[in-house]
């Protein structure tokens, strides 16, 4: 398959979605997703997304553009690059997808791995936004380390420094910061239904529990 086919086939995946989201959204937000659709094409030409992320971004996107949001995808912020960046009046809100893959050197502890790759993203992130949003499809259940979800004052030195050793291992260039990791707050989790074209948003600790039994 060459170079152009592939361009067609991720597309015609992105297409179907956008006529998907056509007749879920009102009609005067069209337009929004219309444009996050042409840059969605641009990045892929330049081989800088992937069909599962792009698809998820833009039931995201819809779902917080009815809710008011400017909604910006693969932008950077402070140096990072967001999958997306969402402000409403003097808002903001950073929202990762996640879908867990776990790369090959990493087969023989792939749980440490999420688990890393998670608190990573959560420390990183959740301080240049009012508010931090880990979205995941709904067969993937987050490896969240239990301490980044309380609330910061509550969580011991011991902790802390437990979640700084785990980052180091996989994520160390640059290091995160004891403070970040003090600071850092997970405040929702998105479960994104791609064929319905749905987010439901858990609060952090309702999502916990109910994944405590649909791992069991």
């Amino acid at each position: 398959m060459d170079e152009n086919e592939s361009a067609d086939i991720f597309m015609k995946d992105i297409d179907s979605l956008i006529a998907k989201i056509r007749n879920k959204i009102n009609i005067e937000n069209l337009p929004k997703i219309k444009i996050l659709r042409d840059q969605i094409e641009s990045m892929h030409r330049n081989n800088l997304v992937k069909i599962n992320h792009s698809i998820m971004e833009l039931v995201i996107a819809k779902h917080l553009i009815e809710a008011g949001f400017d909604t910006n995808l693969e932008s950077r912020v402070n140096g990072i690059s967001a999958d997306i960046y969402a402000e409403k009046g003097l808002g903001t809100i950073i929202v990762e997808v996640e879908t867990g893959f776990v790369p090959q050197e990493n087969v023989l502890d792939p749980l440490q791995y999420l688990r890393a790759r998670i608190a990573s993203k959560i420390v990183r992130y959740s301080n240049y936004a009012n508010k931090f949003v880990l979205a995941i499809p709904p067969y993937y259940i987050l490896q969240i380390p239990a301490c980044l979800t309380k609330p910061p004052r509550f969580r011991t030195n011991e902790e802390i420094e437990s979640i700084k050793l785990l980052c180091d291992l996989y994520y160390n260039k640059p290091q995160v910061s004891l403070d970040e990791i003090r600071n850092a707050r997970l405040h929702a989790v998105y479960v994104v239904d791609v064929e319905k074209v749905i987010v439901r948003e858990w609060e952090v600790n309702e999502y916990m529990g109910k994944a405590s039994l649909w791992s069991t």
